[in-house]
């Protein structure tokens, strides 16, 4: 069966020299970050799958943090799950530090705790893809690998002019046979071109805006710039709508403690801890029924006060969100040592701050109970 050959990148030849010239732009405007300079292969893996959907203010802070408690690859391999979706909480999309469990184990247990510099092996790893691998093995070993993300993409499509949709995996797979091939024939170091890519993106060519083109080391040789197309490239169709999902938590609170419960191992937010809540938007009768069915004869509902309502977005679902705020009389603390267990139980505001894992989904109704401590 024949297949079809892969057409090349648009206008390929127009990346050779702006990226000849980028590196040296690099060295002397790039940003000081705590992850940079240190030759260290873990710390390129972590801070890269932090900014996946981060903003480098915010993963600066959680990246220190993730570090001084888990060093190095034997520590994550050796961490516990829910200490490290802990740590990860706020960043979101909690897959990815999961995976980067997993991943550790097998470098532990197949590569002696050393970090391949090999990208076709680092991509055979758990939760890294061609990006990351080409991150690491290029910052950290040297190895002409491109690393591809949205930013290189809209980079690369104004220098060169390609109007082809960056978000197809084709327009994706050419560009990096295009930057690969330039790595190869040139001089210049491949880690630096590729974080000379990534820092133009994210503080020049920037995504939302006007691209600061006065500021471009390359602008005279951009396309887009040339032609006043800086507004209509890179191509992108549109993202498809989001699924809303409408549904009522219930606070449940005892003695100062909110019963919480954990989430499924698989699916949305996996592993992590919630308050409990029924699909929809109920009245307030059918609030206390449903908390009513979770718990057991000893606990009597006090009284019920409704909260404000809340919103949290995700990439493809958006979450609308009412709360009931329901007070149980229990002086015997029954209802407590009942629901002590693997999946629900009471919690204070202190081991909700630091002990169990609720994600800035529930931000609205978690931060104002996590301020009592």
């Amino acid at each position: 069966m024949r297949t079809r050959k892969q057409e090349p990148y648009r206008h390929a030849e127009r990346l050779a020299e702006p990226l000849r010239l980028l590196p040296e732009w690099y060295r002397s405007n790039c940003r000081t970050l705590p992850w940079r300079g240190t030759g260290d292969p873990y710390d390129v893996w972590i801070s890269e799958i932090m900014l996946q959907q981060t903003r480098v203010a915010a993963a600066k802070e959680y990246f220190i943090r993730f570090k001084k408690e888990i060093p190095d690859v034997r520590h994550l391999a050796e961490v516990s799950v829910e200490r490290l979706l802990k740590l990860w909480e706020g960043l979101g999309y909690y897959s990815r530090p999961r995976n980067m469990k997993r991943a550790a184990e097998l470098i532990v247990r197949d590569y002696d705790g050393k970090i391949p510099e090999d990208p076709e092996v680092l991509r055979s790893l758990p939760g890294i893809g061609s990006y990351t691998a080409g991150a690491i093995s290029s910052i950290a070993y040297g190895v002409p690998e491109p690393a591809v993300d949205g930013n290189v993409l809209r980079v690369c499509s104004r220098i060169s002019g390609n109007d082809s949709d960056i978000g197809l995996a084709a327009t994706k797979r050419t560009l990096e046979d295009a930057i690969r091939g330039i790595m190869k024939a040139g001089s210049a170091d491949p880690g630096d071109l590729n974080q000379a890519l990534m820092e133009l993106g994210a503080i020049v060519c920037v995504p939302n805006g006007e691209p600061l083109c006065p500021e471009c080391p390359v602008r005279n040789l951009c396309a887009a710039h040339q032609c006043g197309r800086t507004d209509t490239l890179p191509v992108k169709a549109p993202k498809k709508k989001r699924r809303i999902e409408k549904k009522t938590l219930l606070l449940i609170e005892n003695g100062g403690r909110y019963l919480i419960r954990r989430r499924p191992d698989e699916g949305l937010l996996a592993g992590l801890w919630e308050f409990p809540s029924v699909d929809g938007f109920v009245k307030e009768e059918d609030a206390l029924r449903a908390a009513t069915a979770l718990l057991t004869e000893e606990a009597e509902p006090l009284y019920i006060e409704k909260m404000p309502e809340a919103k949290h977005i995700f990439t493809h679902v958006e979450w609308r969100m009412r709360a009931y705020r329901i007070r149980l009389a229990d002086p015997s603390g029954g209802v407590r040592a009942a629901f002590d267990g693997e999946t629900m139980r009471f919690a204070d505001a202190e081991e909700m701050r630091s002990r169990y894992p609720l994600p800035s989904a529930f931000a609205a109704y978690r931060d104002p109970i996590r301020e009592q401590v």
